[in-house]
């Protein structure tokens, strides 16, 4: 039945159906083939109890900050500040496209709507200022996928959802791995250029007044981030009340831009619309399939092949990265979390691993997944965006990238306290 179900999900994914359509079909389709007992009555009580939860109510807030944000010129400004500072390291405003990304990760919660953000902004000035395509685009890419990892992350807040763990908990435990991989993105970016100068476009400067006066674009969204993860630290909020508070002031911060109007508002609140749609129909449907494969025994086929494998607990853990590195290929981000989640992590948490830790971890997994072909989201999004190209340039530029999410996972496994260590101070 495991093949089955692996073999049914790929193919029905390379058909370009909607992925919680997708999930909804094999959930039907366990039904009738491999349980003797009609599951889908169940069906109300699943959805029903799959989207009644406060926890969920946190998701459409983050989605509609980052709209505003977005839609109220914040991130031309935050762009053209960052630009200031970064412009004399090896590959200049490559860094701004990280630094920028890395901002409002911090806001946003989504890598998708990070990495739209920041393509939009940066690609006029990549054909203005003779950058590589590749490079360039790989980078925004990349930077996108901090979104979900640097804190407040939806899709932390659906793993906490799922495996009942502290958001608060998992937010701090992303903090410091997230902000390790945007200075490893640049690292790395710095020594690609440092080799190959051509990559990195003609060199600029500005005066210490020129970066010092553009700070004060940069005040506005560093208080938007102290206030929201402050606030629910201090415990003066939920992360839902916290995410209600952020909506305020991006609206604030928008205003006091001159970029709100009726028509910012109006496609602010569809995008949020879209978007949490999308969202609630994947955890619906990943619920509903989860339902279908537990009581047909799939989950128990798979717990049981994991711990009869004869492997070690670190000798799991490999395969288990390994799994997520496989179907990362072919599976969205968020589905791949959902779908997953309930057999994995009980699973890995039976064999000592702490929670928040294993959580952390999946998100860099989940991360490549944004990156990698053929169905990493972010590759598609800033492809979208440029006039010019293939989306196999896209892909190479983003490659560097792959492999400091790799060294990411690493480190992870032979530090855990780099996850651990704000959670167990704070």
């Amino acid at each position: 039945m495991i093949w089955s179900v692996s073999i049914s999900l790929l193919g029905l994914l390379t058909l370009s159906i909607p992925v919680g359509i997708v999930l909804f079909i094999l959930g039907f389709g366990i039904d009738q083939f491999f349980s003797p007992f009609p599951l889908i009555r169940g069906l109300g009580q699943v959805v029903w109890s799959s989207s009644n939860s406060s926890t969920l109510i946190a998701i459409p807030f983050f989605v509609l900050l980052g709209e505003i944000l977005v839609r109220g010129g914040v991130a031309e400004r935050t762009y053209a500040s960052l630009d200031k500072w970064f412009s004399w390291l090896p590959g200049g405003l490559v860094h701004a496209n990280i630094g920028t990304a890395t901002m409002f990760s911090a806001t946003s919660g989504s890598s998708v709507a990070t990495a739209a953000t920041v393509a939009t902004v940066a690609m006029p000035q990549a054909e203005k200022l003779g950058y590589d395509p590749r490079l360039f685009s790989g980078a925004i890419a990349a930077g996108g996928t901090l979104g979900i990892l640097i804190p407040p992350s939806i899709n932390l807040i659906v793993y906490g959802f799922l495996t009942e763990t502290s958001i608060p908990q998992l937010f701090l435990a992303g903090l410091i791995p997230g902000l390790l991989m945007a200075v490893a993105f640049m690292a790395i970016t710095a020594l690609i250029c440092w080799f190959k100068p051509s990559l990195g476009g003609s060199s600029r400067s500005f005066t210490w007044g020129e970066r010092v006066s553009s700070l004060r674009q940069l005040v506005p969204i560093i208080l938007l981030f102290v206030v929201v993860i402050g606030s629910i630290y201090a415990g003066w909020a939920t992360p839902t009340e916290s995410a209600a508070v952020g909506v305020f002031m991006a609206l604030l911060i928008a205003l006091a831009n001159g970029g709100v109007n009726m028509e910012m508002l109006r496609h602010s609140a569809l995008g949020t619309v879209r978007i949490t749609a999308m969202i609630m129909l994947v955890i619906i449907g990943a619920y509903f399939l989860n339902f279908t494969m537990a009581s047909a025994g799939l989950g128990r086929e798979l717990t049981s092949l994991l711990e009869n494998s004869g492997l070690s607990p670190l000798g799991t853990l490999f395969l288990v990265i390994l799994l997520y590195i496989i179907l990362g290929f072919f599976i969205e981000t968020l589905s791949l979390m959902v779908a997953t989640i309930p057999i994995v992590v009980p699973i890995m948490a039976g064999l000592g691993y702490d929670k928040v830790w294993f959580g952390v971890l999946m998100i860099v997994l989940v991360e490549m997944a944004l990156i990698t072909p053929p169905v990493g989201l972010n590759l598609y999004v800033v492809q979208g965006s440029r006039k010019s190209g293939t989306l196999g340039e896209v892909m190479v530029g983003a490659m560097p990238y792959v492999l400091v999410m790799l060294a990411m996972v690493g480190f992870l496994i032979l530090f855990p306290g780099l996850a651990l260590f704000l959670p167990a101070a704070l």
